[in-house]
């Protein structure tokens, strides 16, 4: 039977789960997730999980924080003064917000405290500093195409 290799196309029917139990993504009632395998499409531990796999195959991958989306960054914590917010909005942790860049791309930060004049926010990944659990089954295999080299 084919395994899954680097270069292959695959598709993927997927399980997302803190180690705490708690769903963050599944694939359920939806297409299943389609990605070359080591693009880079996915996270690390993703593509590391489905190498090898058959048609027709479930498995269960844990994937440790540094294969995830890494640690949270301490300089992705940022100050932003209260008196900015709109006056009809009352900040709260956990709320999320969309910020924009400077250079006209939205990112989403989440409010990690409220202070007496600043709101400390979160742009780091929501899933930043999380080991993940997938449960995985392999629905179809796209082969790389071969390379053939032909003598000149």
């Amino acid at each position: 039977m084919t395994q899954v290799k680097k270069g292959d196309t695959v598709k993927v029917h997927y399980h997302g789960r803190l180690t705490d139990g708690t769903t963050f993504d599944s694939s359920e009632g939806r297409e299943p997730l389609e990605f070359e395998v080591g693009s880079g499409s996915v996270i690390a531990g993703f593509d590391e999980g489905v190498t090898g796999m058959t048609v027709g195959e479930k498995r269960t991958i844990n994937i440790p924080v540094e294969e995830a989306y890494g640690p949270k960054q301490e300089d992705l914590f940022m100050e932003f003064p209260i008196d900015r917010f709109p006056p009809d909005m009352k900040p709260e942790p956990g709320l999320t917000l969309n910020m924009s860049n400077g250079s006209g791309q939205d990112f989403p930060v989440v409010i990690a405290e409220v202070k007496d004049d600043i709101v400390i926010l979160d742009a780091n990944h929501p899933l930043a500093g999380e080991a993940l659990v997938f449960d995985l089954e392999l629905v179809h295999i796209k082969a790389a195409p071969s390379l053939i080299i032909m003598p000149d």
